[in-house]
């Protein structure tokens, strides 16, 4: 497995945008497909991206579809998450997370939503957007 750790969380007012790092340690980061996720108080964890171990195929919630891009560096070990026109509502501990379980599909990255496909976690930074 891979140990991921995740940076660039913080407090940005709405409309502002942020830039969430994670990077991992171990030779294996190019064989996984990267995931984020976020967890609010009180609500269930949410997919928010994910990424192909190849960065060919991309996967994205509907809540962020259009303002977040996820990318990836494998000669950097780092996954990315670019976070744009940010809302009160994407406040959350945000979540790196790798799999070895997700396939394309033709253009479909299979398995990306699905929180226990993933083996690797990071410990979560936060991201906080004021109104």
């Amino acid at each position: 497995q891979v140990q991921l750790v995740e940076s660039g969380g913080g407090l940005v007012q709405a409309g502002g945008s942020l830039r969430l790092s994670c990077a991992a340690s171990g030779r294996a980061f190019s064989s996984y497909s990267m995931g984020w996720f976020r967890q609010a108080p009180g609500k269930e964890r949410e997919f928010v991206a994910a990424i192909a171990w190849s960065g060919a195929g991309t996967s994205y919630g509907d809540s962020v579809k259009g303002r977040f891009t996820i990318s990836r560096d494998n000669a950097e070990n780092t996954v990315y998450l670019q976070m744009n026109s940010l809302t009160p509502e994407d406040t959350a501990v945000y979540y790196c997370a790798g799999s070895t379980r997700l396939r394309m599909i033709g253009s479909t990255l299979m398995g990306a939503t699905i929180a226990s496909f993933y083996t690797s976690w990071g410990q979560g930074t936060q991201v906080t957007v004021s109104s």
